[in-house]
């Protein structure tokens, strides 16, 4: 019988393992953030923007299960993960790319085609961009979350989960702050396309660093000769046999991500329209749009330089959090974060205050720690060996299922809620910290009721 004692790791080793989730979120922030402004510009509503948005969720339900239970049962010579890892980057990097370069690919199509297309098109374009890239990063993500407990030690995946935490807290960072400290430090405003590049590099170039410095154990011979098709159903079925705890660990996700979305998919929203008072853009002459384009820009910046905060608090929390949550247990540790989450959320639905909203932005990041790492320590305790990819997979529809709800329902709610400013037309984006505040605290009585399993 094989071996498949995992060895410690050391903390050079956890940053080696962490270093392509710093990547991929360098990814996914620079598409949270920029994301708005590049589509708003080439005409979507709110209510058309949380359309847009639901690639996301739509990938992560499909995607992630499939792709979790075909990585488990992959055997390549680079092992089951990294050929999706790495795949998954590379595509990334190509949508990365040509997302911010919508209106140009098909203006450029239009002369190559010699047709004149229409005046949408571009945002259609843009559109399969944003879903192909977040299909792209659901392959990468689903597999690398697999590889926790495939080469981590039980007793360390805590640890672990909060290194990918760290790793997803500076790399948002970074990604969040490059442009507007070079625009504070030197006076230069770094294009949108050029921050999309600096993103492609960041994922291909860490998940490749990660695919050499890891090494996946064999698969067991006995998960050999029990291959089988994958059968969506009997998997979740057989995931939710696991325990009845990982019921309620679900519907804790659920609530937690319908709150947690509620402020990434709209924050730089939130920031341009809200807090600095820019009006609607979408429906309106060139001229206009023009004349906002200054406080555009600082409401895109501040949206930066927020998430730059909210995500260093991440980085700084995130290996406490993982250490007190060895010595507490994660539930509590869990909980207290949320809460804190849910009172920033509180905050900023009543203030415009731009010192006060980036104050509150670094309150929610110990949130955002949290929710990185320990509700994957919680299910960790109830996977099977062998089943790693197609656990993470399922579960991964409590995350992705929660941002259906936000990208359709409370963009709708955005849509309806309008007024007319000194300005003009806007829209009261601020009704989203509302709504996710809410989700936070009933996330909180539901973690408030899971049962841990007792420390070996």
């Amino acid at each position: 019988m094989e071996d498949i004692t995992l060895k410690k790791f050391t903390p050079a080793k956890f940053i080696s393992f962490a270093i392509g989730f710093f990547g991929l979120q360098f990814a996914w922030q620079m598409r949270i953030i920029l994301s708005g402004p590049v589509t708003e510009e080439l005409g979507a509503s709110p209510f058309l923007f949380g359309l847009i948005w639901l690639a996301g969720p739509f990938t992560g339900m499909v995607v992630q299960p499939l792709i979790g239970a075909l990585s488990d049962k992959t055997k390549t010579p680079m092992g089951r993960r990294r050929p999706y890892l790495l795949g998954g980057a590379l595509l990334s990097a190509l949508a990365l790319w040509a997302f911010p370069n919508s209106a140009n690919i098909t203006d450029w199509l239009s002369g190559v085609l010699n047709i004149s297309l229409p005046v949408w098109s571009a945002l259609l374009f843009a559109a399969l961009m944003i879903w192909i890239l977040d299909a792209c990063v659901n392959i990468a993500q689903g597999p690398y979350r697999a590889l926790v407990p495939d080469v981590v030690p039980q007793e360390q995946h805590s640890i672990a989960n909060s290194y990918i935490s760290l790793a997803i807290g500076l790399g948002s960072v970074v990604a969040a702050g490059t442009a507007p400290f070079l625009k504070w430090a030197f006076n230069y405003q770094m294009p949108i396309n050029t921050q999309f590049i600096m993103a492609a590099l960041a994922f291909s170039l860490g998940m490749i660093w990660t695919c050499l410095a890891i090494k996946e154990k064999n698969v067991a011979k006995a998960d050999e000769s029990n291959v089988e098709k994958f059968n969506f159903v009997q998997s979740l079925k057989d995931f939710f046999a696991l325990s009845p705890e990982v019921g309620k660990i679900c519907w804790m996700q659920f609530f937690t991500w319908i709150g947690n979305m509620c402020m990434m998919i709209y924050f730089t929203q939130y920031a341009v329209h809200t807090v600095f008072g820019v009006p609607d853009l979408s429906d309106v002459s060139e001229a206009v749009k023009a004349s906002f384009d200054a406080a555009v820009l600082s409401g895109t910046n501040f949206s930066s330089v927020c998430f730059a905060i909210f995500n260093l608090v991440c980085f700084i929390v995130a290996i406490p959090i993982g250490f007190l949550s060895v010595k507490y247990g994660n539930k509590k540790i869990h909980i207290i974060s949320m809460l804190s989450m849910a009172l920033a959320f509180l905050g900023m639905a009543f203030t415009t205050n731009p010192k006060l909203v980036a104050v509150l932005m670094g309150l929610s990041g110990i949130g955002w720690a949290s929710i990185c790492a320990l509700p994957f320590a919680m299910l960790s305790q109830y996977i099977k060996p062998g089943t790693e990819g197609s656990v993470m997979g399922i579960f991964n529809i409590f995350i992705a299922g929660p941002q259906v709800f936000v990208c359709t329902l409370v963009s709708w709610i955005i849509n309806k809620c309008s007024f007319v400013g000194e300005a003009g037309l806007n829209f009261h984006w601020e009704y989203t910290f509302l709504i996710g505040a809410v989700c936070l605290i009933v996330a909180s009585v539901i973690a408030s009721k899971v049962k841990e399993l007792a420390k070996a």
